[in-house]
């Protein structure tokens, strides 16, 4: 299979730093948008075809393979069905932004503590989107942290823009950050995003070289933390998908694809690489 269209030069040089010493390199991604398509219902989420395949080649050759997302580490691991694959028995999943760190080779989740903020947060809001005119937004409880989604009102659109400013008011009163996101608002504790993760994630394997993929704009301080590390030596890939349309993201990324398919191309092109060296 031949190497995808690399858009940057630094995108050039993190591929071919992975050929050449997988063994120091990281392979991370998002889940949904990425490894598995967008859905209405979050619920049923569920990897693309060869998505848990070509991470579990990859994982053979590479230091570690990481899902790095916004879910529960639980559920995240569950929707996967990463637990049921006997090649991704070195995976983690960093779960809630990084809050949450599940391993598979222990199947236990370590989680720091969630502020208080939340539980508030979670008792005012139903009144706050009464209040505002869509109380059948679809509030999706993540534990640690609240979002709320309009992709199945009638106007989803609207009802974010309507959302936007009495949810940052509720986020502020909170001590929480409203993070947006695809049709979707999120109430999520400062300090935690999925460049603290990736950032954690490389300290703790060490490092030299990263590809991670992403799709949306909780996936922006992911690049930005890499882009940092470039500066002082990473290699790095940074793949996007356009499942969300993530203008920004599409921009910042070293190749784009338009759906998790593409991914998996991506991820099955750099895995015959490393068995071409």
């Amino acid at each position: 299979m031949s190497t995808p269209t690399i858009q940057t030069d630094a995108g050039r040089e993190g591929w071919e730093a992975i050929v050449a010493d997988p063994a120091t390199a990281v392979i991370s991604s998002d889940f949904d948008g990425v490894l598995a398509p967008l859905v209405e219902d979050p619920a049923q989420s569920r990897p693309v075809e060869g998505a848990l395949d070509a991470l579990a080649r990859l994982a053979r050759s590479v230091s570690q393979v990481a899902i790095v997302t916004g879910r529960p580490a639980l559920v995240a691991t569950e929707l996967s069905g990463v637990t049921g694959h006997a090649g991704l028995g070195q995976l983690v999943v960093l779960g809630h932004y990084g809050l949450e760190r599940w391993e598979a080779a222990s199947g236990t989740v370590i989680s720091d503590p969630v502020p208080a903020g939340v539980a508030e947060a979670r008792t005012r809001l139903p009144g706050v989107l009464r209040e505002v005119g869509v109380p059948d937004a679809f509030v999706e409880d993540k534990e640690s942290s609240l979002a709320v989604h309009t992709r199945r009102l009638a106007d989803p659109v609207g009802a974010l823009e309507r959302l936007r400013t009495p949810l940052t008011e509720l986020a502020e009163s909170t001590e929480l950050r409203l993070e947006p996101g695809n049709l979707v608002l999120e109430l999520r504790p400062p300090g935690i995003d999925k460049g603290v993760a990736l950032r954690r994630l490389l300290e703790s394997t060490g490092a030299r070289s990263i590809l991670y993929a992403g799709d949306d704009l909780g996936d922006l301080a992911a690049y930005r933390a890499i882009e940092e590390q470039r500066k002082t030596g990473l290699r790095a890939v940074l793949l996007a998908t356009r499942s969300s349309n993530a203008t920004e993201l599409i921009g910042a990324a070293d190749v784009v694809v338009d759906d998790p398919a593409g991914v998996v191309t991506v991820l099955t092109a750099l895995s015959d690489a490393i068995a071409a060296r």
